[in-house]
Protein backbone atom coordinates (compact mmCIF):
# COMPACT_ATOMS: atom_id res chain seq x y z
CA UNK A 1 0.00 0.00 0.00
CA UNK A 2 2.60 2.51 0.97
CA UNK A 3 4.53 2.07 -2.82
CA UNK A 4 1.32 2.85 -4.26
CA UNK A 5 0.52 6.47 -2.68
CA UNK A 6 4.19 7.12 -3.23
CA UNK A 7 3.70 6.32 -6.89
CA UNK A 8 0.49 8.68 -6.99
CA UNK A 9 2.48 11.32 -4.71
CA UNK A 10 5.02 11.21 -7.42
CA UNK A 11 5.15 12.95 -10.63
CA UNK A 12 4.57 10.77 -13.57
CA UNK A 13 7.84 9.91 -13.85
CA UNK A 14 8.24 5.74 -14.35
CA UNK A 15 5.14 5.59 -13.52
CA UNK A 16 3.87 2.70 -15.35
CA UNK A 17 7.24 0.83 -15.25
CA UNK A 18 6.57 1.26 -11.10
CA UNK A 19 3.21 0.40 -11.48
CA UNK A 20 4.16 -3.00 -13.79
CA UNK A 21 6.85 -3.93 -11.06
CA UNK A 22 4.07 -3.89 -8.40
CA UNK A 23 1.68 -5.87 -10.37
CA UNK A 24 4.27 -8.52 -11.70
CA UNK A 25 5.27 -8.63 -7.77
CA UNK A 26 1.43 -9.17 -6.96
CA UNK A 27 1.13 -12.04 -9.40
CA UNK A 28 4.10 -13.75 -8.28
CA UNK A 29 2.77 -13.37 -4.86
CA UNK A 30 -0.60 -14.77 -5.79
Amino acid sequence: MLPVIALVGRPNVGKSTLFNRLTRTRDALV
